[in-house]
């Protein structure tokens, strides 16, 4: 009731998705083209389900993102606390860009939270004035820098396990994906273990609950879902030096062309990211021996700022044998390859910045 009071005199909102509820991030609309859409979300005081792009920014925030580092864990809170307290309390150090406190299906938290300032300058005076501060009497609070991990290991899989099979069920599954690269396990006999590496660590980290707590079968019943650890990635380093390269391709996904038919990996992406249902519009212009034909071929992407295409010449093996297909699946990689150059730019920006 204290929570919805505060909520209802404050204007905040609170948002539900998951296992976590947020306040503030990204501006309307980034939410989905960095990370897709989310299967819904609850705000706190609504009765309706509505759309993560309708998440609040941070009042009088403009720009972009904060830069890496801006971000602080928060642990050991006691389960009552709520972001009534926590906010005001974070708020009073730093400008807050997100507060995500995880919560438990019961409604109740589950004793950890992330805050992220407007600077890493935020996220310092956060560590120095509150690590170990008593928020309760007996509950003292641990506020350390986050890791913001991106990286989950998952081993135990089968060792029949195919590269183009697990990446169907994790590009289905989860958000953010980046790369999958597949690996013999190091530590199981005749089993394999798949690198998973996401656009950020709220990303992994929702694929990591979904891979352990959800209902996506990876054929692997003693199947381990966890953080990418250190060790394990220098053990995996060294093992592709010694033996060769790795079981999977670790180029970016998003330019990774063998994971399916070239159009279905465009609408995948497309839906995934909520850029629209991508259109084809295909002329034949010219034919000549031997089977060249020359299309115009345009591809408008609806979210996307500019179309795809122009004119290509194509081979058909024989006559009607699919030469209007073969210059749509040309221009569906030249998207892919330009949208994938577009997101690893935006991840190195935010990086660097």
């Amino acid at each position: 009731m204290a929570l919805r009071n505060w909520v209802r005199e404050t204007g905040i909102d609170l948002v539900q998705i998951n296992g976590q509820r947020r306040y503030g991030g990204p501006p309307p609309g980034t939410w989905r083209a960095l990370h897709g859409s989310a299967p819904g979300a609850w705000h706190i005081g609504a009765a309706k389900r509505v759309s993560p792009t309708c998440c609040s920014v941070p009042a009088g925030w403009v720009g972009s993102p904060p830069p890496a580092g801006s971000e602080v864990f928060i642990g050991k809170l006691p389960q009552e606390m709520y972001e009534n307290t926590l906010i005001p309390l974070f708020q009073s150090v730093g400008k807050l860009y997100e507060f995500r406190l995880m919560m438990t299906f019961s409604g109740l938290n589950r004793g950890f939270a992330y805050a992220k300032y407007s600077n890493w300058q935020g996220a310092r005076e956060a560590i120095a004035t509150l690590n170990n501060l008593e928020v309760q009497e007996g509950y003292t609070i641990v506020v350390c820098k986050s890791l913001e991990k991106c990286e989950l290991s998952v081993d135990g899989l089968p060792a029949s396990v195919s590269q183009k099979y697990l990446e169907a069920v994790v590009l289905k599954a989860t958000e953010g994906v980046l790369s999958i690269t597949l690996h013999a396990s190091p530590y199981q006999k005749k089993a394999k273990l798949a690198v998973l590496k996401y656009s950020s660590h709220r990303a992994a980290a929702m694929a990591k609950k979904t891979l352990t707590e959800g209902n996506v079968k990876l054929c692997g019943e003693n199947m381990n879902v966890g953080w990418l650890k250190p060790e394990l990635k220098e053990k995996l380093r060294l093992c592709k030096e010694k033996h060769g390269k790795h079981l999977g391709s670790p180029k970016q996904l998003l330019m990774s062309l063998k994971l399916c038919d070239v159009l279905d990996c465009l609408n995948t992406l497309c839906r995934q990211k909520c850029l629209g249902t991508p259109r084809f519009f295909t002329k034949c212009v010219q034919v000549k021996p031997g089977g060249w034909l020359q299309y115009w071929c345009q591809l408008v992407i609806p979210a996307w700022p500019f179309p795809f295409g122009g004119l290509l010449w194509v081979q058909e093996d024989a006559p009607n044998t699919g030469g209007r297909e073969k210059a749509k699946s040309a221009v569906a990689r030249l998207a892919l390859r330009k949208i994938g150059e577009s997101w690893h730019r935006i991840g190195a920006i935010s990086h660097l910045s």
